[in-house]
């Protein structure tokens, strides 16, 4: 499985993905830039034009750094570790997220999503 490469405020972030089907759909849609909104203070989401494959679990607790999908549509990149109660499809985890908040900063954020070059 490929690294996925996450720009966001001019910083690149690795994240190592899970293989699944789900991220296997993500990667065919690859590369990307979105502009993704602010919810609650502890992610940031977009909802992708097409649904992908899902295979939804609740977590528990959610880490700063974890890419996720919530139903089949809303990409979801967490930038503050919580507990919750809420059911997503994993699709990895940035490896080292220390200054992800920052480069996200507040309210929405253009992020570009592509498979990292070897």
């Amino acid at each position: 499985m490929p690294a996925l490469s996450i720009e966001v405020g001019g910083q690149s972030f690795t994240a190592t993905l899970q293989d699944t089907p789900t991220t296997r759909a993500l990667l065919e849609r690859l590369p990307i830039t979105v502009t993704m909104g602010e919810l609650n203070g502890n992610e940031k989401y977009y909802y992708l034009d097409e649904s992908l494959p899902t295979d939804s679990r609740r977590p528990g607790q959610i880490h700063a750094g974890d890419l996720m999908l919530y139903g089949s549509d809303c990409l979801v990149l967490f930038y503050e570790s919580f507990s919750s109660s809420y059911s997503y499809t994993t699709l990895g985890r940035i490896d080292d997220p220390s200054g992800l908040a920052a480069a996200l900063g507040r309210g929405s954020a253009e992020v570009t999503f592509q498979i990292q070059n070897p």
